[in-house]
């Protein structure tokens, strides 16, 4: 078995966006004379699905809503995203990215992302950063029926790389996940893929009980090592 594919989580992974998300949520509950409480945002959004995040903070408050209002529900909050990314000089990439992505493309592996974000919020950011070039699979919230922790996001990359490399063959056990939230985590495992947790988000020693791997930064992943697990069969990472 060899590693052949990289999938990133987006939000937290990719780029620090999270207080943007976290003001959005807010200011589209206010809308609906409703309050974000404290803790909730963590509690109800990470490493979760935009369309899962806002439906559940509503039933908390006995507001249940079908799919058709929640869907223009996130068309604001995806506008107001795009107006925010507009008014920042330089988006809040997390450091190392490019010489990760620099890595991975230099050993011949494949990039997608799965993310609980819409579509439109990612590609506004990939297009901003010069980034699009790189992920030409992109799984989004708004194109699956189930959330983090489930797999289907993650196995769903897997036949669109497929489709996008007709050559490549890849199975889900030879895909790599980056990670930094429990929910994203569990679904990489869940898709019997194996998972670096970085601590953007949760502590490292959260991340630790998790993943195959953990670090600090993205710039700390030693991917040669990975690879060489990877070329093992019988051989399990261990937990650092």
């Amino acid at each position: 078995m060899s590693l052949k594919a990289v999938l990133f989580d987006f939000n937290g992974v990719i780029i620090n966006d999270e207080p943007i998300h976290a003001q959005l949520i807010e200011e589209i509950l206010l809308e609906e004379n409703l309050t974000l409480k404290k803790g909730e945002y963590r509690k109800f959004c990470l490493g979760r699905s935009d369309r899962s995040c806002m439906r559940d903070l509503l039933a908390s408050r006995g507001r249940v809503v079908n799919d058709t209002y929640l869907t223009k529900l996130l068309n604001r909050k995806a506008q107001g995203y795009a107006l925010q990314l507009e008014k920042i000089e330089k988006l809040p990439l997390y450091p190392g990215l490019d010489d990760l992505i620099f890595q991975i493309q230099s050993h011949g592996l494949k990039l997608a992302i799965v993310s609980g974000a819409i579509r439109l919020e990612i590609e506004s950011v990939l297009n901003l950063s010069k980034l699009a070039e790189h992920f030409k699979v992109v799984v989004a919230g708004d194109e699956i029926i189930t959330c983090k922790p489930e797999p289907d996001g993650y196995l769903l990359a897997v036949e669109r790389l497929n489709q996008e490399y007709p050559d490549l063959n890849l199975k889900p056990q030879e895909c790599l996940v980056i990670e930094d939230t429990l929910a994203g985590i569990q679904a990489g495992k869940r898709a019997k893929m194996q998972v670096v947790g970085v601590a953007h988000t949760y502590p490292f020693h959260m991340l630790q009980r998790w993943s195959n791997w953990t670090i600090d930064y993205l710039s700390d992943l030693e991917l040669e090592r990975v690879q060489e697990v990877y070329s093992q069969k019988d051989k399990q990472p261990t937990m650092e």
